[in-house]
């Protein structure tokens, strides 16, 4: 393992869960197994499969059009949005992706991670680029005053100003917590907003996990436990949203996304 304690190769699967808990009534909670990917594109990785590949169809990819403007180098256009809010250089020694890969050609990520490392291994900065399921993207970066490391005991606030789910208003704030570590990463996003009547609305949404070099065997244990991978994302979002419905929970109007690709 490298400095970060990540793997010198630059590549891991994150065997994970997520959980989104409904604040608020009607009441809707659920808990689902997950697979991602952790990729290291600055420096390149020197990983390799013939499973996963980078730009051409295989079992698993990663392509730039799933990220950042969808064309171009993502990680030009990841580095260029850290720069324009100030994150230093030596903050983005090390550019990390949190994703899950194509599956079979298919892919919708309702949310990755980019991580800024500094030489040491310290988290200076993260990119949480949200996609929802009318094909808007919109991403939040989130840092502590002046750049500093973020430790898994910081709570980092950002307004919410996209759309995301038909039954959730687009108010309210985040608080995001990155506790990443050698072998496991555990992100806590806590969105909220006060009603009329005073009472709190929002949703409690995590993701956590445990990290193992990327190998050819994790990748087929990864096909083996969710056959049909970011397809079966998708499906498990529509059944989410005909119980809300089922459960009499306003459908909310999408809106026009903002005119930033970015916010902070």
């Amino acid at each position: 393992m490298g400095v970060t304690g990540w793997p010198e190769s630059g590549a891991a699967l994150l065997r994970g869960e997520t959980f989104h808990g409904r604040r608020g009534g009607p009441a809707n909670a659920f808990r689902y197994g997950v697979d991602y990917l952790l990729w290291r594109l600055a420096p390149a990785a020197t990983a390799r499969s013939a499973l996963l590949r980078r730009r051409r169809f295989a079992l698993f990819g990663l392509c730039d059009r799933d990220h950042g403007r969808g064309k171009g180098p993502m990680l030009n256009w990841a580095v260029e949005q850290a720069a324009a809010f100030g994150v230093p250089a030596d903050a983005m020694a090390e550019v990390w992706l949190l994703t899950q890969p194509r599956t079979l050609g298919y892919v919708f990520n309702p949310v990755s991670f980019w991580f800024f490392r500094d030489a040491s291994g310290a988290l200076r900065a993260v990119l949480a680029e949200v996609n929802n399921t009318f094909g808007d993207r919109h991403s939040y970066l989130c840092a502590l005053p002046d750049w500093q490391p973020i430790t898994g005991r910081d709570t980092i606030r950002a307004e919410k100003v996209f759309h995301v789910s038909p039954f959730q208003q687009t108010t309210g704030v985040y608080d995001f917590r990155f506790a990443v570590g050698p072998d496991a990463i555990d992100i806590h996003i806590d969105h909220s907003r006060e009603a009329e009547d005073g009472s709190r609305h929002g949703v409690v949404a995590t993701l956590s996990g445990h990290l193992e070099p990327l190998s050819a065997k994790g990748l087929l244990h990864m096909i083996a436990r969710r056959p049909l991978g970011a397809l079966r994302v998708s499906a498990l979002i529509y059944w989410q949203a005909i119980r809300l419905k089922l459960k009499g929970a306003p459908y909310k109007v999408r809106p026009l996304p903002p005119k930033e690709e970015v916010t902070r």
